[in-house]
Order: C-alpha cells, then sequence, then structure tokens
C-alpha cells in the first residue's frame, strides 16, 4: 500500500459507534469492522473487513476492533 494517511478509530459512545478519522477528516460512524473498511474504501484504501483488525497503521483509541460498547 503506498502512502496511508492517520487513521483513527476513537472509543465507543453510548450508542456503540465510534468516529473514524481518516487523515484530518471525520469519516462516520463505524458500527463494526465492515463501516471501518468500507470508510476506508472511499479514501481509497482498499481493505477487507477481517483485515483492519491486523492492520498496524490505524489507531484504536479506548479498545481494540473487538471493542463496540461503551
Amino acid at each position: 500500500m503506498p502512502s496511508v494517511p492517520p487513521v483513527v478509530v476513537y472509543p465507543p459512545d453510548e450508542r456503540g459507534g465510534r468516529r473514524v478519522r481518516i487523515d484530518s477528516e471525520i469519516s462516520g460512524m463505524a458500527y463494526g469492522l465492515r463501516d471501518v473498511a468500507e470508510f476506508l474504501r472511499r479514501a481509497g484504501l482498499e481493505i477487507e473487513p477481517a483485515e483492519v483488525t491486523q492492520a498496524a497503521w490505524i489507531e484504536w483509541r479506548g479498545g481494540g476492533p473487538d471493542v463496540w460498547t461503551h
């Protein structure tokens, strides 16, 4: 993968959603790995949902890719 922008997945909110920031923009609210993968795809980064958990360039705050509840 060429240049990868900073990707941050924030802690879950009260409804279980996690904000996803790609570069300096909030891409949306993710409710699972498929949502994270879709936001990355829209940003031009092709990645499968299963690969999201292994991507070292994604910063997970407030819990890893298996944490979706507040």
